[in-house]
């Protein structure tokens, strides 16, 4: 094993530490967090032979940059991207050896997403609480880098004698979602809310929704037509999931996201499909979204297909991996994959 140092010299915006979120913390209040967008987060592990909940970088807006101390085996991930490394373009969503003293930098085009991912084989040394690296600013968690700051990762990569800017290293399956430049279509469930305000179901499917400056990283406030409870009877506070469109007191639609408060008195009147909330963890300000109603069987359906490309994306990677002496990665708090 062998201490690589990262030397950050560009952050954007913000970035941090990340990966896809606590487990089992729901039930004492705490938010599972994670990643916005856990596809891009997952397959960036994957491309570099790390378990998918691995620790990894999550850049917010700007430009990151920075230089490794040894060779590195990264990817990049997220929205679409320019990345070079020593001012050369290279490959996204795809494994890439980065040589020693080469900058990498990666710069995202927010109009088409905001987040991008940067995962490299072995273990970054990150704090952790509650056994995630995920920050969590209302604790006091913010696990934000800052230019200039020095990431350690151990890992075991020693090279495959790639030169820098030759083919890909693999031809992997690897499932890259698409970025549209118009409105991007999000599938909804109903739930029981729905019920509660007469319309509001054929309001939602004929509008278009805008996300607005007040977003954060609770929930997306979306501008477009709502319509309220015709009674000012009471909701009873109860639990609300990951993805739960909200129709508050304002004239706003909001969809929450990963750190949402557990429980809420206001109406939801549906549910973002899975498949849809990696795409809601990319829209940014200006965004214009669309809702589809759809089904809980089609939405599962959806859901399957899509984590069979993220497993058999796994299942390949762990073949050319093992191929190259990498033993199977564990998941986090134990080994990645590690060289025999």
């Amino acid at each position: 094993m062998t201490t690589v140092a990262l030397d950050i010299t560009s952050t954007g915006w913000v970035t941090t530490f990340q990966d896809l979120g606590r487990r089992d913390t729901e039930r004492r209040g705490v938010p599972t967090g994670g990643a916005a967008d856990q596809h891009s987060a997952a397959v960036a592990n994957l491309l570099v032979g790390n378990a998918r909940d691995a620790t990894l970088i999550e850049n917010f807006g700007g430009e990151l940059a920075l230089v490794p101390d040894a060779d590195v085996l990264l990817a990049v991930t997220g929205a679409p991207a320019r990345v070079t490394v020593g001012g050369a373009p290279v490959d996204t969503w795809s494994p890439l050896v980065v040589a020693a003293g080469h900058e990498l930098r990666v710069r995202g085009d927010m109009s088409r997403g905001i987040r991008t991912y940067l995962a490299v084989n072995g273990t970054l040394a990150a704090k952790t609480l509650l056994g995630s690296a995920a920050p969590d600013a209302r604790m006091g968690f913010g696990q934000v880098i800052a230019p200039g700051e020095r990431v350690l990762l151990e890992t075991e990569f020693r090279g495959f004698g790639h030169r820098l800017f030759a083919s890909p290293l693999f031809r992997l399956p690897v499932p890259v979602p698409r970025f549209d430049d118009g409105p991007w279509v999000v599938d909804v469930v109903a739930s029981h809310g729905v019920r509660t305000i007469p319309g509001i179901r054929e309001l939602i499917a004929e509008s278009a929704y805008v996300v607005t400056t007040r977003s954060n990283h609770v929930g997306l406030r979306l501008d477009g037509p709502v319509l309220h409870p015709d009674s000012d009877t009471e909701i009873v506070s109860h639990g609300v999931p990951i993805g739960a469109l909200q129709i508050p007191h304002a004239d706003e639609l909001i969809v929450l996201g990963r750190y949402r408060s557990l429980t809420a008195g206001y109406p939801i009147v549906g549910v973002a499909s899975q498949t849809s909330l990696p795409l809601l963890g990319q829209a940014g300000p200006g965004r214009e979204l669309r809702f589809r109603w759809t089904d809980r069987e089609v939405s599962l359906r959806r859901f399957a297909r899509r984590e069979a490309e993220v497993c058999a994306l796994g299942q390949a990677a762990a073949e050319a991996f093992g191929a190259l002496g990498f033993r199977e990665p564990l998941s986090r708090n134990k080994r990645e994959y590690i060289l025999t």
